[in-house]
């Protein structure tokens, strides 16, 4: 094709004859495998053409030799592409030759017409769109005019892979060239039409859709089992067919207005009819990065109609899910103004996601929930009020759930992976389970897991309250939370019948108990309600869950208890309501007892009963008494081994040794009921460690209900006589030299507080005793431990006799 305008009419005769040294481009030269090596060799001789004056027919010659190598139809796309560049690197150090002689008078309108005649068309279209772009430049033409010519003209190569870098040289060529104003910018001088940015436009949609069905062509050439290979060297070559859409977005005169009206309708027609997956899901996916955000915004409902439109095998989902992150990430940018009031954004995306999940009956379940997390994060950081949004796409899940007939998503499948993800989402952004718990549709939706899901997702609900300090302060926030993560509160239908691993386990229910403190109202009535829930979800557990989960919900109720001590003055049931809370707590310790657990009912009785006698309400001796009870009879009844049983009489006589609440009548058989399981323990150690430490009870400083202290010089006495007594019955050598030392102590401790009944001479006789077994000891770890404690021992005694203030209590003692 010649371009037809009046100043192409004049071509004079020398032009013709011009032709004749183009001669020695022969078009039927035999094609020959391009290489590097002549490539250079053409590339010196054109270079060294162009710089000897009146050598431009060599040069042109020269170059055109080259220009035949792009014609080879062997090379991988990766080789032609080298070709390419080093070519075209030699094209643009002619075009500065022609600039420069165009500077010096020369007439490029011959010279335009004069390379149409070299013989192969792939040269003759290099070398005319070089030699149009100088034409350009030189403004002897109309600019608008040239633009179209070249473009069409290169419809004669169609060969896809030759046709495709050529159409890229001419955008490369024109990219600075090409019109951008609102009106043509034409002059009288120019001759012709320079346009405006819609020439432009023109110029390029043309050139994609040209370059788009090259590209399409090339998946359909050649054998099918090259099918794969054609579709790597077609990825490769993607970013020629995008580079259109580049220079459409640098145009800086199209407004948002010419975008929606013919920018992005033209581009959507040619990739939506090319009908190639390929093509399709790379285009939509360059229009989205190539653009800018309020393009998009203004032109959401064309783009994402078309998304619905596109081939079947094209992953929809990444498309929309890349211009949904887009969007969000433009409207939380502080520098932008945000999403516009007037474009609702988030019905926009919902009604169109729908859409597109309809058309495409075949969506992968994860697909349609991986559109949902996006849509979701959408709501999130675009509206982070709007709480009835994020429920939307919740109920929106469920409706598709329904739909597709899911009962359960299994643990582990791409759909449960992405369900764990759109479920964590608002847990992780609000950092507030009260706020996740006004989402109507989140508790249904959670029920989709299968049993690990379940526990996993329920697992991070819990930490994420832990790690925010959530308070839960409602009785119905504490049952529905309770009710959604009801598989670590207690055995569920679907759990697997093998035990999970005791130390996971151990970990998962100490979470539960660490989220009951959380559980915390400031009406204390509303507490209770809140603890009684609590303890009726937690109290199904099972025996494994309960001993992790009933303790703190006991300490919870003691410290509620001292709460209503503390509001006696506002609250005149507040006696009444310590009451019920006692109740509570004996009956849920009753629980554990009856779960075969010891050890802790034990000290919750103990526990129980030092909070009542500090509280000090009405009836508080009988509970107190009542728990002491209770500690006994577990004590008795339950405990066996014999290091078991000396640390839980050790725990009960220090609780009483604590309390002061006991008038005598309850005080007095307490306490000799102490003594007594002390003295009948199982071994002598053990008997008399016991009997020494239940001396501690008949000599206290606090103040008891009969408002003396409590000083039984005799009792103790008694006690530790009965010690001694033990320790003397005592085979093992180094045991009974231990308990000496040990009796030697507490004998110490009572002689110092005052008791008489003390006196120095049975220290003496305590000391000469242990001074006397030392030496029959065999020397041992063992040993060296009894010396050093006997050893600080004496050494405290010596100080108190060398004090001056003590010496005379200490007189007559031996050591």
């Amino acid at each position: 094709m010649i371009l037809q305008h009046s100043s192409l009419s004049m071509i004079n005769a020398q032009a013709r004859l011009q032709h004749s040294s183009l001669s020695i481009i022969n078009p039927q030269a035999k094609l020959q495998h391009s290489s590097p090596s002549m490539i250079n060799t053409l590339a010196r001789l054109h270079h060294s053409s162009l710089s000897d004056k009146g050598r431009l027919m060599d040069g042109l010659k020269h170059a055109s030799t080259m220009l035949g190598e792009l014609r080879t139809s062997l090379l991988s796309p990766k080789s032609y592409y080298e070709c390419y560049m080093a070519i075209s690197d030699e094209l643009r150090h002619l075009e500065m030759y022609l600039v420069d002689e165009f500077q010096k008078g020369r007439k490029v309108a011959d010279l335009y017409e004069l390379v149409q005649y070299a013989g192969n068309i792939v040269p003759r279209l290099y070398l005319l769109i070089t030699v149009g772009t100088v034409y350009i430049k030189s403004n002897e033409l109309s600019r608008k005019d040239i633009l179209k010519d070249l473009v069409e003209m290169c419809r004669g190569v169609q060969h896809p892979l030759r046709g495709l870098f050529l159409r890229n040289y001419l955008l490369q060529c024109t990219k600075n060239v090409l019109p951008d104003s609102v009106e043509d910018q034409s002059n009288e001088s120019s001759g012709g039409e320079s346009g405006t940015v819609m020439d432009s436009v023109d110029f390029i949609q043309l050139n994609f859709a040209e370059m788009n069905k090259l590209w399409v062509r090339m998946q359909h050439q050649g054998h099918s089992r090259d099918r794969e290979r054609r579709e790597n060297e077609r990825r490769e070559l993607r970013i020629l067919v995008g580079t259109n859409l580049v220079r459409l977005s640098q145009l800086e005169c199209i407004d948002v207005t010419k975008f929606k009206q013919y920018v992005l309708p033209g581009v959507l027609e040619q990739v939506v009819n090319c009908k190639d997956a390929i093509a399709q899901e790379y285009l939509m996916e360059c229009i989205i990065q190539v653009f800018p955000d309020e393009f998009h915004l203004q032109s959401l409902s064309s783009f994402l109609r078309a998304c619905a439109e596109l081939h079947p095998n094209v992953n929809v989902k990444n498309i929309i899910i890349a211009l949904i992150d887009r969007l969000a990430a433009f409207a939380q940018n502080e520098e932008g103004s945000g999403i516009p009031p007037e474009i609702q954004l988030f019905d926009i995306f919902s009604q169109q996601i729908s859409q597109v999940i309809q058309s495409r009956p075949d969506m992968p379940p994860e697909d349609i929930v991986s559109l949902q997390v996006a849509l979701i994060n959408l709501a999130l950081k675009c509206y982070p009020d709007k709480v009835d949004y994020v429920d939307k796409v919740l109920e929106t899940t469920e409706d598709i759930f329904n739909r597709l007939n899911l009962d359960h998503v299994e643990h582990g499948s791409p759909v449960s992976k992405e369900l764990m993800r759109l479920m964590k989402i608002p847990v992780d952004t609000y950092n507030n389970i009260l706020t996740v718990l006004e989402l109507q549709h989140f508790g249904p939706l959670f029920e989709y897991f299968d049993y690990k899901g379940r526990q996993l997702m329920s697992s991070h609900i819990i930490t994420n309250a832990l790690e925010n300090e959530t308070l839960i302060p409602a009785q119905e926030n504490v049952d529905a939370i309770l009710n959604i993560v009801s598989c670590m509160v207690q055995d569920q239908n679907d759990q697997p019948e093998e035990p999970d691993d005791p130390e996971d386990f151990a970990e998962e229910q100490g979470l539960m108990g660490r989220f009951i403190h959380l559980l915390q109202s400031e009406d204390p009535n509303q507490q209770f309600l809140i603890l009684n829930t609590a303890r009726k979800h937690f109290g199904a557990g099972g025996d494994k869950r309960i001993k992790f989960t009933l303790p703190p919900i006991v300490f919870a109720a003691y410290r509620l208890a001292f709460r209503y001590k503390l509001l006696q003055a506002e609250d005149d049931n507040w006696e009444k309501k310590c009451q019920k809370i006692f109740q509570f707590c004996h009956q849920t310790i009753g629980a554990l007892i009856k779960a075969e657990q010891a050890e802790i009912p034990l000290r919750l009785f103990l526990q129980g009963a030092l909070v009542a006698g500090q509280i000090g309400f009405e009836n508080s001796e009988t509970v107190a008494y009542e728990f002491l009870s209770q500690a006994f009879s577990i004590y008795e009844d339950e405990i066996s081994d014999s290091k078991a049983q000396l640390s839980a009489i050790t725990l009960i006589i220090a609780t009483l040794e604590q309390m002061s609440c006991f008038g005598e009548d309850n005080q007095e058989p307490l306490f000799t009921q102490c003594a007594l399981a002390a003295s009948k323990l199982l071994k002598k150690p053990d008997q008399c460690r016991g009997v020494a430490i239940s001396s501690h009870l008949f000599w206290s400083g606090k103040s008891h209900a009969r408002g003396a202290e409590l000083h039984d010089g005799k009792r103790v006495s008694d006690c530790l006589k009965k010690g001694v007594k033990i320790a003397n019955q005592c085979m093992d050598s180094s045991v009974q030299v231990q308990l000496f030392v040990e009796l030697l102590n507490h004998y110490v401790y009572f002689f110092e507080k005052g008791c008489e009944q003390i006196p120095v001479q049975v220290l003496n006789q305590i000391v000469a005793k242990i001074r006397e077994l030392l030496p029959n000891l065999e020397s041992n770890e063992e040993t060296e431990q009894i010396n050093k404690h006997f050893k600080n021992t004496v050494e405290h005694l010596q100080h108190k006799l060398d004090n001056p203030e003590t010496a005379g209590l200490y007189e007559g003692l031996v050591l």
